[in-house]
């Protein structure tokens, strides 16, 4: 036991900790969709069907928001903290981050965080992102407000310590050999998205909800109107921070830092603001459509088969760049971002990795039905909320109108379908973990012509390092640094 405790508690070592953050990232996605699954029923008919409390239903609200976006999707748990602690070290050939203790740390804040995210209970109800005045004193005069910001403060701290960990470790930990130019493509978007995490956060944690904290006990007005000061700062303050996470490539990223009041056009934006907002979201699209015509040409003169990885597709909502188009379809692309991408790439990632990560492989027809379960459950539910946005329905309310009734029963079926998929995905991996076959070091190696299986395993011809190691790799994965060719 005092083993166990010592790996699994005290552990300095990344792939533990990466270990350690899926389950965190799981355990976290299944609370968030169990909230959305109780907002779905409500809203499966006019009227009160399951949550008599309006306070209540609001609180649900909030809470699948937050969970879903600072405890699984956005920050660090899943994506960063997960794949990129466990395979960063091995793509760059390093033995472990550049500061393990530190690493220890970060993940272990984000455990008293949830703590007293969870034990403000349900005395608080302020949409999404803690927007004032309904995050005031005045809207929410108990502590549970404080505690919700106090948890959010951890959170932020754990995501800039691990961002500062993945630059250092990219930047000082690589083998020769290795250089950025040669880097996997992954490696990349980890660096990437750490730089606008270290840029962007303090932007949230150390000024937004800090002057929300100070405005509720501290007798400040920054966004009290009667004091002088502007409800729209925060919002301004939040999609500084907010915005450019959907972008982790470097062009991208950076044009992500101008672009965030595109979420703001139906605030009363003046004329000039929303021009130059509409004109810098466009400008995105160029470097967008590069990347996406870049995997469409790799796709069309590749040769791929059919699997849970490459079946994850997502839809995004470039229209809404337009200021005035967006008047009429705002709040209506949310959740496709989301469930379509962030959370199609994090299954996507799972299926890729899990196999070296784990050491055993996962039924292949399994992950198939998952994925066409999970996409027509997210198509089903998300798709029709265009339809009622259209018509008027407003969000984040537990009654509507009687001719809403339709479409939303469609979208409450969806996330009873996607709930199915969800449970299938959990049926996969116990199985997986039960009665899982042992693995190649790299079971999506196909040999090239006139190749075949040992040839390639003795050329070592992988597309990056973690594939030449064992699966899953030995707690110290290189007993030399790797010395990779310069000539490529």
């Amino acid at each position: 036991m005092s083993l166990w405790l010592e790996r699994w508690f005290w552990s300095s070592n990344a792939k533990d900790i990466g270990v350690l953050y899926l389950i965190f990232a799981l355990l976290s996605g299944l609370i968030g969709t169990a909230l959305s699954v109780l907002i779905r029923l409500e809203l499966s008919g006019p009227g009160v069907q399951f949550i008599t409390d309006n306070q209540l239903y609001n609180s649900i609200i909030t809470a699948h928001a937050i969970i879903m976006i600072f405890f699984m999707v956005k920050c660090m748990p899943a994506m960063i903290g997960g794949f990129g602690n466990f395979l960063l070290p091995l793509l760059v050939g390093g033995p472990d981050m550049a500061y393990p203790r530190l690493n220890n740390i970060s993940f272990w804040l984000l455990i008293p965080s949830i703590a007293s995210f969870l034990l403000a209970k349900r005395k608080w109800s302020y949409q999404q992102f803690c927007y004032p005045p309904l995050s005031g004193i005045q809207s929410h005069s108990g502590p549970s407000v404080d505690l919700v910001i106090f948890a959010l403060h951890l959170t932020g701290v754990s995501s800039l310590l691990g961002a500062m960990n993945f630059i250092t470790t990219n930047l000082n930990m690589r083998s020769p050999g290795i250089r950025l130019h040669k880097l996997a493509l992954f490696g990349w978007a980890v660096v990437i998205t750490a730089v606008l995490l270290l840029l962007s956060l303090p932007v949230l944690a150390g000024k937004g909800i800090t002057m929300i904290l100070t405005d509720r006990n501290f007798n400040t007005s920054f966004f009290e109107a009667a004091g002088g000061g502007d409800p729209l700062l925060y919002q301004h303050l939040f999609w500084f921070f907010g915005q450019h996470k959907v972008y982790a490539m470097m062009s991208i990223g950076v044009l992500g830092f101008v672009v965030w009041s595109h979420h703001m056009y139906s605030v009363g934006l003046d004329v000039d603001t929303r021009a130059y907002f509409t004109a810098a979201t466009l400008i995105i699209a160029v470097p967008t459509g590069i990347k996406i015509f870049s995997w469409l040409a790799t796709s069309y003169g590749g040769s791929f088969q059919l699997t849970p990885i490459n079946e994850q597709l997502f839809v995004s909502g470039v229209v809404l760049a337009n200021a005035s188009l967006d008047i009429a379809f705002h709040d209506t692309h949310f959740h496709y971002v989301l469930s379509m991408g962030a959370v199609f790439a994090l299954y996507s990632a799972w299926y890729y990795w899990i196999p070296k990560i784990l050491g055993v492989d996962y039924n292949r027809s399994g992950g198939k039905t998952h994925f066409w379960l999970l996409f027509t459950g997210v198509n089903v539910t998300f798709f029709p909320q265009h339809f009622l946005g259209l018509q008027g329905m407003p969000r984040r309310i537990s009654d509507y109108a009687d001719a809403y009734a339709g479409w939303n029963l469609v979208s409450s079926i969806g996330s009873i379908i996607s709930v199915i998929a969800t449970w299938l995905f959990l049926h996969i991996l116990y199985v997986q973990l039960v009665k899982g076959k042992v693995t190649s070091r790299y079971p999506w190696l196909i040999p090239r012509f006139h190749y075949d299986m040992l040839q390639t395993y003795l050329i070592r011809e992988f597309n990056s390092l973690e594939w030449g190691l064992s699966s899953p790799p030995k707690p110290h994965a290189f007993v030399s640094l790797p010395l990779q060719s310069g000539f490529f």
